[in-house]
C-alpha cells in the first residue's frame, strides 16, 4: 500500500524539511578547488579525464547524461532520507551515484513531497530527472489485485476477498443493485425487450490492477470498480459506438464478454461479435438464439458446478428451460459471461459487416475462421481437426 507523504531529509541538514546552503564563504572555497583541479587536469592531460570519470565522486558527484533507458522498479521505503533513497537508486543502476541524487534533492524544493512506493524509473538516468520521475505520481507502480480479461464476477470476488480480507460473501451483498454502485442508468436498459438484471455486476468489473484502499469495505472496492469502468467505457466512445448498431450498450456489452470467450486472439473479438449480431437480430438464423457452449457452461460455473467440453454436455444442462443461458435461449443472451477487457469491447462497437453466422478456432495459434453456411463451417471443423484442435476429440 502506498504511505503517506514522508519528507526527505538530509545528513548535515539541521532543519530537514528545508536545505540550507552553505556559506559564502564555503562556495569561495569550493572555487578555488576547482581552479586547482582544472589546473591539475592541464599537468596531467588525458589521463586525469579517465581519473575523474573513474574517481569522480572524488572531486564531483558521478552523474549520467541521459535521459535513460528500459525500465526498473525501485521502492521508496517509509522514513528513508535522500541519501538512503540515492543508494537504492544507485544499487538498481537507475542514477551513477547517491551523491548525485542527494545534490538534486538539495537544488528542488519540491523533493520532500516525495512518497512512499514503488516507482517505475530508467537505468543510468540523470539524477535530477529520476527526482522529477519519483515526484510525479504517474510513475507510482501500483501493488495491488489484477483482474484479467475473461474472468467471471465469482473470480473477481474471490480474487478482492482473498487481497483485502473481506469475506466473499460480503461483496455478493454489496453487488445486489449495481445502480448503487454507479452504473448509469442508461445501462440499465435493454432495447430487444428483455430486463436488465440490475443484481448481476458481471461486465462491469473491467479487468485492471487495483489498489485496495485501507479500510475499504466491500461497496467501496466495487464502486471504484465501476468508477474505472466508466471512465473506460467513455474513452472507448462505448454508447455511440452501440448506438450505430442500433443495440443497447448492456446488449453489446454481453457480445463483448462472449466474444472475450470465444475468441483467442484480438483481431477475432470484433468478427465474433458480429456472429453474434447475425445470430440474435438478423431474422436469418434458425432460432435466432447464439447455440454456445460458452453460455451453457457460465450457468453451471454459476451453479457452483465445473464447465465442461462440448461432447461432455448433457442435452438437459444445454436446453433446460430453467436455465436462462441454455443453448437455443432467443436472442442476445440476458446477461455477461466474463467481464471483457479492451480488445473485447472495441470489437463488441465496431464489429465488422459479414455474412457469417459460425465460427470455430482452426490451429494452435488460435485463428478462428467463419463460415456462412453450416456446410461451410463443417468444412472449417474438419481443418481444425487435421491441426489437432480438442473440438474433434469426440
Amino acid at each position: 500500500m502506498i504511505g503517506e507523504m514522508e519528507e526527505l531529509k538530509y545528513e548535515d541538514n539541521p532543519d530537514p524539511g528545508r536545505w540550507r546552503h552553505r556559506k559564502k564563504e564555503g562556495a569561495g572555497r569550493s572555487v578555488l578547488a576547482l581552479v586547482m583541479v582544472l589546473a591539475l587536469f592541464g599537468v596531467l592531460g588525458g589521463g586525469a579525464w579517465f581519473a575523474y570519470d573513474r574517481y569522480g565522486g572524488a572531486f564531483f558527484a558521478a552523474d549520467y547524461d541521459g535521459p535513460g533507458t528500459g525500465e526498473v522498479i525501485v521502492k521508496v521505503e517509509k522514513d528513508q532520507f535522500a541519501p538512503a533513497i540515492g543508494k537504492t537508486l544507485e544499487s538498481a543502476g537507475v542514477v551513477k551515484s547517491a551523491q548525485a541524487f542527494v545534490n538534486a534533492a538539495k537544488d528542488n524544493p519540491d523533493s520532500q513531497n516525495i512518497q512512499v512506493g514503488s516507482y517505475k524509473l530508467k537505468k543510468e538516468m540523470k539524477a535530477s530527472d529520476a527526482l522529477l520521475m519519483l515526484l510525479d505520481r504517474k510513475n507510482l507502480a501500483v501493488e495491488g489485485v489484477t483482474i484479467p480479461e475473461g474472468w467471471t464476477k465469482m473470480q473477481v470476488f474471490a480474487a478482492l476477498s482473498k487481497e483485502s480480507g473481506i469475506p466473499v460473501k460480503e461483496f455478493e451483498a454489496a453487488a445486489k443493485d449495481i445502480s448503487k454502485l454507479g452504473v448509469p442508468a442508461a445501462w440499465l436498459v435493454r432495447k430487444d425487450g428483455k430486463t436488465v438484471d440490475k443484481a448481476n455486476i458481471e461486465g462491469f468489473l473491467y479487468p485492471a490492477t487495483y489498489e485496495i484502499p485501507e479500510k475499504a469495505t466491500a461497496a467501496d472496492i466495487l464502486k471504484m470498480m465501476i468508477k474505472n469502468f466508466n471512465a473506460e467505457m467513455t474513452k472507448l466512445n462505448f454508447a455511440a459506438g452501440a448506438a450505430k448498431l442500433n443495440i443497447s450498450p448492456y446488449e453489446a456489452l454481453v457480445a463483448a464478454s462472449i466474444a472475450q470467450v470465444e475468441a483467442l486472439l484480438p483481431e477475432d473479438m470484433g468478427p465474433v461479435a458480429r456472429v453474434l449480431y447475425n445470430r440474435a437480430y438478423s431474422g436469418d438464423f434458425p432460432c435466432n438464439c447464439l447455440q454456445l457452449d460458452s453460455t451453457v457452461n457460465y450457468w453451471l460455473r454459476l451453479n457452483g458446478k465445473e464447465g465442461k467440453s462440448s461432447e461432455k454436455l448433457t442435452i438437459d444442462e444445454m436446453h433446460s428451460e430453467d436455465n436462462p443461458y441454455r443453448y437455443n435461449a432467443p436472442g442476445m443472451t440476458i446477461g455477461p459471461i466474463s467481464n471483457p477487457g479492451e480488445y473485447a469491447l472495441k470489437g463488441a462497437i465496431t464489429a465488422p459487416k459479414s455474412p457469417y453466422f459460425f465460427f470455430v478456432t482452426v490451429d494452435k495459434k488460435g485463428r478462428t475462421a467463419y463460415g456462412k453456411t453450416y456446410a461451410e463451417h463443417q468444412a472449417n471443423i474438419k481443418v481444425a481437426c487435421k491441426n489437432g484442435i480438442p473440438i474433434c476429440n469426440n
